[in-house]
């Protein structure tokens, strides 16, 4: 495709735009548990002013536009208060969860190189239930992890393990608040005490769980702590985009105290232009999510947010009785916040995806890792709640038509084919191979049991490299 020689009109650009949104999902009509969080009509109108209204504000010049400056101090010291943080504790405004995490551990790392010259070849130590983004940041800074099985009854971090794996290297622990899949809170508590006698620094991850879970407790759910009031915790990632229904990207990293905050600063003043300073990963970037998040959060308020995880509260509580009700499906542990993993060892969760959606109720399909059970994730958010007895009603007729479903087949094709393999055999011949399995013939099929069957079935590294030679296909 070629830029147009000659300037399409205002109505053709946005009819063109619009066309390309034909096979998108439709997640205003809350029938998705996860992939987009909406808040409803009325907040969503506010949010998109908001944002359009600082759309050309760049936050990289704060001394040009005092306003962002205002707005991104206003909007942490919220956070930070949400969190039971004191005067020390500060933060900053940036683009999403996986910036946040970065930053948390380059903040660990620069840190390290202060106060532990020594150590040369530093190691975090991660629970196998932390997200993705933190292995994300590990490898781009280039620290060394040390994964640890999390207990496989509760999936909260085991203390006693991570203990054992310290070592001379270490320089960070990590916990969530909550993990994503199954959407528990770490044992913070005695994560912190850990991190105060090694002397080390602990950040909690509370992307997707740290805004609700305060709320979950005021309305009498009974949350581990995990915030600033626990010793021991040195940051905590909180984004504002999932469940305080901001628009994308709004996240908030904050820190114990400045001393600790000023590792994450970068300047540069050696060439020729003017002199560069970042408080996040990102330099030019719009204020549109800035003051879009300053909106919806002063919007909703307080008693706006209260009210409305009571509602979802309740939604996800049906949910959850309705499981215990059906003999082919479990949750897994025992979630915290509004987020499940529904498994079975009785079906097929893959082909019960597929009978979802064709009831266009939109899940997010996860594998098995280790000895852990492939999972349905849902997250139930405000948008779900007027729908949950049509689901439940849909989720017992899905269950009985995925009983029907096999593939096994698959599953055992995949594992004989990937056990086979030696690493200079990953090629495209391999991909092929792998895709003729999942029966992928000319185009992604309707269903998507078989792949995700056969993506379960694959190694970890085998699935890792199978997904970057999709993407690198997919993307010009």
């Amino acid at each position: 495709m070629k830029i147009p020689e000659i300037g399409l009109n205002r109505d053709e650009v946005l009819k063109r735009l619009e066309a390309y949104r034909e096979g998108d999902l439709n997640w205003k009509e809350g029938k998705a548990f996860a992939f987009a969080y909406d808040p409803g009509k009325e907040i969503r109108e506010v949010i998109k002013e908001a944002y359009m209204s600082f759309l050309s504000e760049n936050t990289l010049y704060a001394d040009v536009y005092p306003s962002l400056l205002a707005l991104e101090n206003d909007l942490v010291s919220m956070c930070i208060e949400h969190l039971n943080g004191d005067q020390q504790v500060s933060g900053n405004f940036t683009a999403g969860g996986t910036e946040s995490n970065m930053l948390a551990l380059k903040t660990a790392r620069d840190n390290m190189r202060v106060k532990k010259p020594q150590i040369v070849n530093p190691e975090v130590i991660l629970p196998d239930t932390a997200h993705g983004s933190l292995h994300k940041a590990i490898e781009f800074l280039g620290i060394e992890k040390r994964i640890v099985p999390v207990n496989r009854k509760t999936f909260r971090a085991d203390v006693e393990a991570t203990r054992r794996v310290i070592s001379a290297n270490t320089i960070l622990l990590v916990g969530s608040a909550t993990s994503f899949a199954h959407g528990v809170v770490d044992p913070v508590d005695a994560l912190g005490q850990l991190a105060v006698e090694h002397d080390l620094l602990l950040h909690v991850d509370g992307c997707i769980g740290a805004f609700i879970l305060p709320y979950f407790r005021r309305l009498g759910v009974s949350v581990p702590s995990f915030d600033f009031t626990v010793p021991g915790v040195s940051s905590i990632s909180m984004d504002l985009h999932k469940f305080a229904y901001a628009a994308k990207g709004a996240s908030v990293i904050m820190y114990r105290n400045k001393e600790l905050r000023r590792h994450q600063l970068y300047a540069c003043a050696e060439w020729t232009g003017y002199t560069h300073i970042n408080t996040t990963l990102l330099s030019s970037k719009t204020a549109g999510p800035l003051a879009a998040a300053w909106a919806v959060l002063s919007h909703i308020g307080d008693k706006g947010y209260l009210e409305m995880f009571q509602e979802v509260l309740n939604a996800r509580d049906k949910i959850i009785r309705a499981i215990e009700e059906i003999d082919e499906l479990f949750v897994e542990g025992t979630p915290d916040t509004n987020m499940l993993a529904i498994a079975s060892h009785d079906i097929n969760v893959f082909a019960l995806w597929d009978e979802l959606k064709e009831c266009d109720w939109h899940l997010q399909a996860q594998f098995g890792y280790e000895d852990t059970c492939k999972h349905l994730h849902i997250s139930v958010m405000i948008g779900n709640t007027k729908w949950v007895d049509q689901f439940i009603a849909d989720l017992k007729d899905c269950v009985e038509k995925a009983k029907s479903a096999n593939l096994d087949e698959v599953g055992e094709k995949t594992r004989s084919f990937a056990a086979a393999l030696n690493p200079d055999d990953l090629n495209m011949e391999t991909f092929l191979k792998f895709l003729e399995i999942a029966g992928v013939d000319g185009g992604l099929p309707d269903r998507w049991g078989k792949i995700n069957e056969m993506m379960n079935a694959m190694a970890p590294d085998q699935r890792e490299w199978l997904l970057k030679e999709y993407v690198n296909l997919l993307y010009r």
